[in-house]
């Protein structure tokens, strides 16, 4: 027998599920208050050279046309003041009607020597102001949010690892507790060194969430309702990018914003008391006593009457199963190349994961020219992830996994691809195809995390998700940077983001479908379908169902 028939007498569905659902939806909520929070954490306010005698607001008064050069836009500069701005003409002398004529020659201009002045109208405080992260220092804050998704790709590396040698729920709270720790010691940092370590290390501590919380519930469901229960917990993720805009626009000053998404990580760790461990990963381990603790638990919230002689014996019959695939060695990533439909899986995920992220992130934190404000743009890109869920839940139903993640990779690179071709003073029509951009990108996200973990054995699935996310979460790191390239040609990183999606789009259908197939337990199950022609793909998985 398989786990699928004996978690169809415990209950596949019920209130056990979504207890565990409701348990697990505040990580969700909270990895998108860390991963988006350098929209506030590292804004740039309006600045300017400190200028003794400076007037205290930022209007272009003549004093300071006196003091400070103009950019070719016209606008005062932000980083540069004149050397020597006593052998420009006399503003306080000019006559009416009079203005100030050029010397001979251009005026010598000089970086700012001592410090900037910033405008606090909408941020108190960030750490571009904390540490004057402007002008020639503008990459360190730029590089804030890259050190914090290679914090995330090591600790999906280390995570996805962990949890298939030790068990999911202990490793859940190894990152509760570390991001907890590392998230108050962000807050508290002295130094912009002290932030950028502790900060790369909060990124490690939250990758546990992204590798972890979604096999958790997978593990637990029946295959009818893997999809309603994955796509219900992903909107907790949108519910987190909303909150953020409110969290940002309430608390304006960086530390108590870092530590106001840091403190529910403590009722995070108490609500793991109610977590179960997964039956699936016990039983693949030998640890039948306790896989036969939580099943009953299950089938007594579910309401199943289920005699314990019976299940013990059940149990007992799928572990003699797993027994062959367990072997004295632990779970390795070198397991996801050593056979042929693995290796197949896990290169081909590797590159959808990386354009996922790579478009997702670059679209997420570029909400600078959308003619909005930051507030308000964070929570139009956080309500129009709510219907991409419906679309995602529609789509996955109708049309299969593969099919989903293709299409919404593509709609993305549409979406940044016509962007491209829109006038720049055509406001409404770039906010609207960059909210659709948004929209698709997020349906390609929640699809990526679906699929993927459908697609790998029980006995390697935290494994493969934690390559695929080490992967995922190196496009992540690089999207901050890639922004950097308008510098070089004003529509490069459109270009980029929208060109890895597209190559990602391609790449997914290469992948095998996984629409109403049971999950695999073993490494056996999945090597058992040979690679199949795209018709056989979408008959197997019925035909092992009707079985």
């Amino acid at each position: 027998m398989g786990f699928e028939e004996l978690l169809e007498q415990v209950g596949g569905f019920g209130p056990f599920q979504l207890r565990n659902l409701a348990l697990l939806a505040l990580p969700r909520v909270l990895l998108p208050l860390h991963f988006l929070l350098p929209i506030f954490l590292s804004a740039v306010p309006a600045h300017r050279c400190a200028l003794p005698g400076a007037p205290a607001n930022f209007s272009q008064d003549t004093w300071l046309e006196a003091h400070l050069p103009r950019e070719p836009d016209g606008t005062l500069s932000s980083c540069l003041r004149f050397a020597h701005p006593e052998a420009l003409p006399n503003t306080t002398l000019w006559g009416e009607g009079q203005t100030p004529e050029e010397p001979e020659g251009k005026p010598s201009t000089v970086p700012c020597s001592q410090g900037w002045e910033y405008d606090h109208t909408e941020f108190s405080s960030t750490i571009a102001t904390e540490w004057d992260l402007v002008c020639e220092q503008k990459g360190l804050n730029r590089a804030t949010s890259t050190f914090f998704f290679a914090g995330v790709l090591v600790g999906a590396v280390a995570f996805g690892y962990l949890s298939d040698r030790f068990g999911r729920r202990r490793l859940l709270l190894v990152a509760y507790v570390s991001a907890l720790v590392l998230g108050l010691a962000s807050a508290a940092s002295v130094s912009y060194v002290m932030f950028a370590i502790t900060r790369t290390l909060t990124g490690s501590a939250l990758a546990g969430f992204t590798i972890i919380v979604m096999p958790l519930e997978l593990e637990w469901l029946d295959v009818e309702h893997r999809t309603v229960a994955g796509v219900l917990s992903s909107t907790f993720w949108s519910g987190g990018v909303m909150l953020l805009a409110l969290v940002g626009y309430l608390i304006r000053d960086w530390r108590w914003l870092l530590l106001a998404v840091t403190l529910p990580c403590a009722p995070g760790i108490l609500s793991l008391w109610w977590v179960p461990e997964s039956a699936r990963w016990l039983l693949t381990q030998g640890h039948v006593e306790e896989a036969h603790k939580y099943l009953l638990r299950c089938a007594r919230l579910n309401g199943r009457p289920v005699g314990e002689d019976s299940l013990s014996r059940e149990v007992r019959a799928l572990n003699k199963v797993a027994a062959g695939e367990r072997v004295v060695q632990r779970p390795s990533y070198l397991d996801l190349f050593r056979t042929p439909r693995l290796r197949h899986i896990s290169l081909y995920c590797m590159v959808v994961w990386f354009g996922v992220n790579f478009s997702y992130y670059g679209l997420s934190l570029d909400v600078s020219e959308l003619g909005m404000n930051v507030y308000q743009t964070q929570l139009l890109f956080g309500a129009v992830e709510l219907p991409s869920k419906l679309l995602v839940y529609l789509s996955v139903r109708h049309f299969g996994r593969r099919l989903t993640q293709a299409g919404t990779l593509l709609g993305t690179t549409l979406a940044l691809g016509i962007g491209l071709l829109v006038s720049s003073e055509r406001k409404s029509w770039s906010t609207a195809l960059a909210v659709m951009g948004k929209g698709f990108s997020e349906a390609a996200f929640t699809t990526a995390y679906l699929f993927t973990s459908e697609l790998y054995p029980t006995v390697l699935r935290q494994t493969g998700l934690g390559l695929t996310s080490l992967v995922g979460r190196l496009g992540g790191s690089l999207a901050p940077l890639a922004a950097l390239l308008d510098g070089v040609w004003l529509s490069l990183p459109k270009l980029a983001y929208g060109g890895i999606a597209f190559l990602a789009a391609c790449t997914a259908l290469l992948l095998p479908e996984t629409r109403q197939a049971q999950l695999p337990e073993t490494i056996q199950d999945v090597e058992r379908k040979s690679v199949p022609s795209s018709l056989q793909e979408e008959e197997m998985p019925m035909k092992q169902v009707q079985n």
